[in-house]
C-alpha cells in the first residue's frame, strides 16, 4: 500500500487538485473565468501587480461552495503567527457575506500560476491582498445573486446578500449560498469595474474588533482560524508531518561560511543503531544564494539515532574556499567598521552645504551606535520533508517561500517544475528565516536516493543559530551641528553593514537601493544641510533579513541620535523630534533616492511627515508625556516609517542602583491607514514589543575565526516573562484615507532606540551599543 501523510496532516492541506476533484461531483460554485493583469510589462507595476508572481483576481482560486452551504476559502500565504489565515478569510468572508461559524479554510499549495505571489516578506500580505481577495469576495456575491435573480425571474436589484443566504425583499423569499451555488458556477464572472464593494457601515469583519453593524451584534466575533488548535496542540507544523515508513536526518555542515568537506570516517556514526547512512550534500560555493551549505547527512530511522550518529562522525573541514571568512571575528570587525566611519564614504544623498553648516555650527555633537549580528531564532527551528520519486518531487515545509522552494528544488533534482508538488504546514515562527528554502533543498538531495520513501531533515537549535542567514552587523556614525537656537542645522549619517546582496554577489560592499530605501535616505527631517555617506562593508557570513530588516539599525542610529541633540539643546525630546520634522510635508521618495518604496506606487505612498507628527502626538499623550518621574525612571521616545506605516513608541523604565533594569509600560501608537483586523494588529505591536526588546537588551551572535559563538537559548537568550513590560498599551490610529500599509515590521524598529533612551531618562547612561547587556551594571 502507498505510504502518505496522515490525517492530520491532512486537514490542514487539502490540495488543489483533490479539492477540484471533490468539487467537481457536486453543487459548488466554481468560476472558471480569470481577469487577466491589466498592467504591461513596458510600465513599472506597483503594489499587488508589482509583486513577483502578481495577484490573482480568481473568485474560482479562493472560494469554494459545497451544497450543504459551507463556505471554503484557500488561503494561499504562509502562517507564521501574524494570523494571515484569519485576516485572509476574513476579508473574503465579509465581502461574500459568509457566516463565520460555516467557513472553513484551506491552505494553499505553492503555484504561483493559480495564486499569484504567495512570498509572505515584506509586510505585504494585507497591504498587497486586501483588494484582490474583496474584489474575490465581491465577484462571488454577485454571481449568488444574479443565481437568486434569475431563478425568481425578478430583477437583480431586487435582491442582496444577507449573511449566508441571498433574500428578494417584496416577496419576502430567500435562498441559502449552498442553494445556489450549482446555478452560480455556470455564470460568467462579472468584469472587475462591475463589481460593488461594500459600503463601510455594511461590514462586519473588516476593521471592526466585534461582528456589530451598527451596534448589533450581527455575526459572532470570528475566531483565530488556528487558535484552538495551537494552544491545544493539534496544529500540524513542520516536524508535525507524519507519514508510514519514513526516514529522518541531520546534517554536519561546514563551520565557517564558505567552506567545505574534506576528509571525514563515518565508521563510528554507521555503528549507531538506527543510522542507515552517511550521504555527502553538495554545496553552491560562495556566494551560497539560498543553497545549501553542504556537509554530510546522517540518515536514520529517528531524530535521536540520526543526531547520535552525526556526533559520531569525524570530519576535517576545507576552510581553503573560505578565503578570509575564517578569520572573521566580530570584535575587530566592528573595531574596523568604526575607524572606517571617520572617514567619508559613498556619498548617496546630499542637500545643502553639509561642511559649512557644521563648520558655522554653535555647537557639533557626534556619536557611532553599533548593532550586531542577529538570529531570526524561531521557535520551530527550519524543518523539510521530502518524497522523490521517479520525474517527481513532494516537500512538505515550513516555508515562506513556497515558490522559490518549488523552483529551487526542481533545479536541484534536475525536474520540471510541474512535477514539483510544495505543501506548505504551519510556521512556528520565521521572521525572514524561512523565506530561504535551503533546507527545502536538503530533503530533496537526500530523498533522491531514497526512492519513494519520505525524508526529513531536522534542524536543531544549535544549528540554526550557527548555520542561519545572520542579520547585518552595523555601525552607523552621525555628527550634527546646532544653532544658538539649538536647532539641527547640520546632518551626517555614515551608514556600514553588509549587503544581503553578497548572497548573490561576490565583492558587493555596499548596501542596495532597497537597504539604502530602509530608513536610510528615507530620513524624513528638515535640516538646512544633509549628508548621507554609505562606506563599504564586506560580508563574511550568510547575510539574510530579519524582520524590519534595515529599518532596525538605521531606526536604532537616528533616533538615539535625534535624542543625543536633544539632551545638547536642551530641549524636550518630544519637542526636539518634532521641530526636526518641521512643518508638514509630503516628501516624494524619489525626491531623496529612494527607489525602492517597498514595492508602492510613490505618487501613492509617500513620506507623510504629518502622520509622524501624529504617532509622537498620540504616543506620548497616552504615555504622559512630560510628568513627573520619580529617580532612577524614565520615559524614552523613537519613531520610524516603514513598509507604508508609522509607528512611535513610549518605555517607561526604571534602572535600580545594582543596574537592575524594570519596564512598568510600552505604549505603541501605529498609524497603517485602513485596518483590516485590528485585533492581529494590535498581537502583531505587542509582538514587535517583545522581540524589540530581545534585540535592545540580549540578542547577539558573535564569531571568532568565522564560527558563531552562540549555540543554544543559554547564550542567545530571548526575553522572558520578567523581561516583558508589565503593560502593553497599543494605539491605533484610524486613517481610512490613506493607503493601507504593511504591520507585522513596522512596530519593530522604534522599540530597541526608545528603550534605550528611556534608560539613559531613569540613568543618564548613554548606551551606543547594542545590545545593552550589562552595560548598566558597569
Amino acid at each position: 500500500m502507498e505510504s502518505g501523510p496522515k490525517d492530520r496532516l491532512k486537514l490542514a492541506n487539502v490540495s488543489r487538485r483533490r479539492f477540484l476533484t471533490g468539487l467537481a461531483g457536486g453543487a459548488a460554485l466554481v468560476i472558471a473565468a480569470r481577469w487577466d493583469l491589466v498592467e504591461t510589462a513596458e510600465k513599472r507595476k506597483y503594489g499587488a501587480a508589482g509583486m513577483p508572481g502578481g495577484y490573482t483576481d480568481n473568485p474560482n482560486v479562493f472560494i469554494h461552495i459545497d451544497p450543504d452551504g459551507t463556505v471554503t476559502i484557500v488561503n494561499h500565504r504562509s502562517e507564521m503567527g501574524q494570523g494571515i489565515r484569519t485576516s485572509n478569510v476574513m476579508v473574503i468572508a465579509d465581502e461574500l457575506g459568509a457566516d463565520w461559524e460555516r467557513v472553513r479554510v484551506e491552505q494553499a499549495q505553492g503555484d504561483h500560476n493559480v495564486y499569484g505571489n504567495q512570498y509572505t516578506e515584506a509586510s505585504r500580505s494585507m497591504r498587497q491582498w486586501f483588494d484582490p481577495l474583496r474584489r474575490a469576495g465581491a465577484a462571488a456575491r454577485q454571481m449568488l445573486e444574479q443565481a437568486a435573480a434569475d431563478q425568481w425571474q425578478v430583477p437583480v436589484s431586487e435582491v442582496k446578500t444577507g449573511i449566508h443566504a441571498v433574500s428578494h425583499a417584496p416577496t419576502g423569499r430567500t435562498l441559502g449560498f449552498g442553494e445556489l451555488a450549482a446555478a452560480a458556477r455556470n455564470l460568467d464572472v462579472p468584469e472587475p469595474e462591475s463589481l460593488i464593494l461594500k459600503d463601510p457601515h455594511e461590514l462586519r469583519f473588516i476593521g471592526k474588533e466585534t461582528g456589530l453593524i451598527n451596534g448589533t451584534l450581527a455575526s459572532p466575533r470570528p475566531k483565530a482560524i488556528d487558535g484552538e488548535d495551537m494552544v491545544s496542540g493539534a496544529a500540524v507544523y513542520g516536524a508535525d508531518v507524519a507519514f508510514d515508513n519514513p526516514l529522518y536526518a541531520v546534517i554536519a555542515r561546514p563551520p565557517v561560511y564558505g567552506a567545505v568537506l574534506g576528509r571525514f570516517d563515518e565508521s563510528d556514526a554507521l555503528k549507531v543503531p538506527g543510522v542507515i547512512k552517511v550521504l555527502r550534500i553538495d554545496g553552491s560555493g560562495l556566494p551560497s544564494e539560498f543553497n545549501p551549505l553542504g556537509g554530510l547527512a546522517v540518515v536514520a530511522n529517528n531524530t535521536w539515532a540520526a543526531i547520535q550518529g552525526r556526533k559520531a562522525l569525524k570530519i576535517y573541514w576545507d576552510n581553503g574556499p573560505a578565503g578570509n571568512n575564517s578569520a572573521y571575528t566580530s570584535t575587530v570587525f566592528r573595531e574596523r567598521l568604526e575607524k572606517q566611519a571617520r572617514s567619508a564614504g559613498k556619498v548617496v544623498r546630499e542637500e545643502g552645504n553639509f561642511e559649512q553648516a557644521i563648520a558655522e555650527a554653535k555647537q557639533r555633537i557626534s556619536a557611532t551606535y553599533y548593532m550586531p549580528h542577529l538570529a531570526q531564532a524561531p521557535m520551530e527551528p527550519p524543518v523539510a520533508t521530502a518524497r522523490v520519486r521517479k520525474g517527481s518531487a513532494e516537500i512538505w515545509a515550513p516555508t515562506q517561500n513556497p515558490q522559490s522552494t518549488r523552483s529551487k528544488v526542481a533545479g536541484r533534482l534536475g525536474l520540471d517544475e510541474a512535477n514539483v508538488t510544495v505543501n506548505v504546514t504551519l510556521l512556528g515562527g520565521a521572521f525572514g528565516r524561512k523565506a530561504k528554502p535551503d533546507f527545502a533543498i536538503e530533503a530533496a538531495a537526500i530523498a533522491q536516493s531514497f526512492e519513494g520513501r519520505p525524508v526529513t531533515v531536522q534542524w536543531t537549535r544549535e544549528d540554526d543559530l550557527q548555520h542561519g542567514y545572520y542579520h547585518t552587523v552595523s555601525v552607523d556614525h552621525l555628527a550634527a551641528g546646532l544653532n544658538e537656537q539649538g536647532q539641527t542645522t547640520a546632518w551626517l549619517h555614515r551608514s556600514l553593514s553588509p549587503s544581503t546582496m553578497s548572497l548573490l554577489e561576490s565583492d558587493f560592499d555596499h548596501k542596495s537601493k532597497v537597504e539604502q530605501g530602509m530608513g536610510f535616505n528615507t530620513t524624513p527631517f528638515d535640516i538646512p544641510a544633509i549628508r548621507l555617506e554609505n562606506p563599504p562593508a564586506p560580508a563574511h557570513v550568510r547575510i539574510g533579513w530579519i524582520r524590519s530588516v534595515y529599518n532596525l539599525p538605521h531606526a536604532w542610529a537616528i533616533q538615539s541620535f535625534a535624542h543625543e541633540l536633544s539632551v545638547a539643546a536642551g530641549k524636550d525630546h518630544r519637542d526636539f523630534l518634532l521641530e526636526l520634522l518641521g512643518r508638514d510635508r509630503k516628501i516624494s521618495n524619489p525626491s531623496v533616492g529612494d527607489t525602492y518604496n517597498y514595492d508602492e506606487d510613490p505618487a501613492i505612498y509617500v513620506i507623510n511627515t504629518a502622520r509622524m507628527r501624529g504617532v509622537i502626538e498620540r504616543v506620548t499623550e497616552e504615555a504622559g508625556w512630560g510628568k513627573e518621574m520619580p529617580r532612577g525612571r524614565g520615559l524614552g521616545l523613537a519613531f520610524h516609517q516603514s513598509f507604508g506605516s508609522y509607528a512611535a513608541v513610549v518605555f517607561d523604565v526604571e534602572v535600580n542602583d545594582r543596574g537592575a533594569l524594570t519596564i512598568h509600560r510600552a505604549d505603541i501608537a501605529l498609524d497603517c491607514g485602513p485596518q483590516a483586523n485590528p485585533e492581529r494588529i494590535r498581537s502583531q505591536l505587542e509582538g514587535s514589543c517583545i522581540m524589540g526588546i530581545g534585540v535592545a537588551l540580549m540578542n547577539e551572535i558573535s564569531f571568532e575565526y568565522g564560527v558563531a559563538q552562540q549555540a543554544n537559548f543559554d547564550r542567545y537568550q530571548l526575553p522572558r516573562m520578567t523581561d516583558a513590560p508589565k503593560d502593553i498599551r497599543v494605539h491605533l490610529i484610524e486613517n481610512p484615507e490613506e493607503p493601507m500599509g504593511g504591520v507585522g515590521e513596522p512596530g519593530l524598529p522604534p522599540v530597541a532606540p526608545a528603550l534605550v533612551n528611556a534608560i539613559y531618562a531613569a540613568t543618564g547612561k548613554r548606551i551606543r551599543r547594542l545590545p545593552v547587556g550589562n552595560q548598566l551594571k558597569a
